[in-house]
């Protein structure tokens, strides 16, 4: 295998900056069932059989039709217009460059700007930023915001919360000096009692989600008058679809609503890039990070967008600006914008409500005929576990026949190590669901 412009002392040196042996230490993480030793093309064949030969090796990936996907888990299979790809693609958006200085275009902000007003209106918040990276940048931006608010340093993890968000969530506050406590119970939902013991006047935040990791609804509203009368905050992660049939945070009375955006008109595409989500109070804003667009009119009334509160950015505080640790995805921004214009209130109401009444149809017919029970017996929304002895058993065989089936829950919860995690969305017909269930019969 050649390595282009690198000799063989300036691999070395690198190898050993990086503490590694050999060049196949960077891919350790890859599982071997997968890896390939180096691929075999022949010099100076032509761009065209180039081509053909990747093609053909890229054609061995396992590839599952959509409505054959039966697994969420916080990132999610959805129906995406073709209006969206139209609009995200014209030559002034399509950049891989984010604006961010005040000389940003006029069409640029005016985009960021109703991005912001569908996610406040969407939580009921008072105010929503430009996006931030995913999902669980946001919860980690959050919990610093509670913590500088609040001038506390103990962050409560109530319930089932997703894995990924918790391990960012630590990665992202260890250096801060930031306690995060982790309390979750094994009735698959919050114990008021015991998170209650577990708070006190030292917490800044308690965070949940609702619907939790497993799908199951929780007591959002006990969980934030809990976190009220230890004085601290309350920050929950939402799923933006559900909120099309929820009560939303803002009407709860959270403090910082968090959430991932990619289920607004944005692809799997290998994990990113996705839209972190974020809103909170009014008086919050200054905490918030990221950027804010505005409206701004001039002495004859005419109207402009312009970034506001910018004290806040890099460009005038420096280091101590609390908008230099992130960006907002503007283009998969655009793209949620784009989603949410196209589908509307009545839009996104049938689609949750078709997501979830999919999914207890395939909850009743694997309970009834596969013989999966539920794994609590508890509210769900559109995704819902399972009991099964082996879990990953049932993915081999599923995969094998052409479906990827939900997900093995042993690898975050020991306790659920006899669990599994399905999903529906609008993609998941009643025919597929039938060969699901009939496959596992």
């Amino acid at each position: 295998m050649g390595y282009l412009a690198f000799s063989d002392q300036d691999r070395s040196q690198m190898l050993s900056y990086l503490g590694l042996r050999s060049v196949d230490d960077l891919f350790i993480d890859i599982p071997e069932s997968i890896r390939i030793e180096g691929i075999d093309i022949d010099a100076g064949i032509s761009e065209l059989d180039v081509q053909l030969a990747l093609r053909e090796i890229a054609e061995k990936n396992v590839v599952f039709k959509p409505s054959r996907i039966f697994r969420g888990g916080g990132a999610y299979v959805r129906f995406i217009p073709a209006v969206v790809k139209a609009v995200i693609s014209q030559p002034g958006f399509y950049s891989a460059y984010t604006p961010y200085q005040a000389e940003a275009s006029q069409g640029w902000l005016q985009a960021i700007f109703e991005y912001q007003s569908y996610i406040a209106e969407l939580t009921a918040m008072d105010v929503a930023n430009a996006s931030l990276y995913d999902g669980a940048t946001a919860l980690a931006e959050a919990a610093v915001m509670a913590c500088v608010n609040t001038s506390k340093h103990k962050v409560v993890v109530a319930g089932y919360v997703n894995p990924v968000y918790l391990g960012v969530l630590r990665s992202f506050v260890i250096a801060r000096g930031i306690n995060v406590i982790e309390h979750r119970d094994v009735g698959g939902k919050v114990d008021l009692n015991a998170l209650a013991e577990t708070l006190g006047h030292d917490t800044a935040a308690v965070v949940f989600q609702n619907p939790n990791f497993l799908g199951l609804y929780e007591d959002a509203r006990e969980i934030v008058g809990l976190a009220r009368d230890n004085g601290a905050l309350a920050i929950q992660i939402f799923d933006p679809i559900m909120l099309a049939i929820m009560e939303a945070p803002g009407s709860l009375g959270v403090d910082i609503a968090v959430g991932e955006g990619q289920q607004f008109g944005i692809p799997l595409q290998f994990g990113g890039p996705y839209v972190g989500l974020i809103a909170c109070r009014q008086d919050l804003v200054r905490r918030l990070p990221g950027r804010l667009v505005g409206i701004a009119y001039d002495k004859e009334g005419r109207r402009g967008f312009t970034l506001t509160l910018q004290a806040r950015e890099q460009h005038i505080r420096r280091e101590r600006a609390t908008s230099n640790i992130c960006t907002n995805h503007a283009l998969m921004a655009l793209a949620a914008t784009v989603y949410l214009a196209y589908m509307g209130n009545n839009g996104l109401k049938q689609i949750a409500e078709l997501s979830v009444s999919r999914a207890h149809y395939l909850q009743k017919e694997l309970e009834e005929k596969a013989g999966l029970p539920l794994a609590f017996n508890l509210p769900f929304g559109f995704e819902f576990p399972v009991r099964h002895p082996d879990p990953y058993g049932v993915e081999r065989l599923l995969v094998e026949k052409g479906i990827l089936p939900g997900l093995p829950l042993g690898r975050w919860f020991p306790e659920l190590r006899d669990a599994m995690l399905f999903c529906t969305t609008e993609v998941n017909d009643k025919n597929s669901i039938d060969e699901l269930v009939e496959a596992l019969s």
